[in-house]
């Protein structure tokens, strides 16, 4: 039993460092959109970013995933 919470751990971990990693690279697109003149671009890569950094903490309380999908 140990095994799959360490397993479920490092899921979750390695699910985080992804999310992060999202995030990042989001924002430098974001940035470089900006820098060439696409603000719409920009505004697009930052909502992606805001949604990769959230997407954890919306995840983390179950109870509350299946309102907010269904209030879309």
């Amino acid at each position: 039993m140990s095994n799959v919470m360490r397993d479920s751990q490092i899921m979750a971990q390695m699910k985080d460092e992804d999310l992060g990693y999202m995030s990042d690279m989001a924002l430098e697109l974001a940035q470089m959109a900006e820098d060439t003149g696409l603000t719409t671009l920009a505004y697009l890569f930052r909502m992606a970013a805001l949604e990769a950094s959230t997407a954890n903490s919306v995840l983390a309380e179950p109870d509350d995933l299946p309102r907010q999908m269904t209030s879309h």
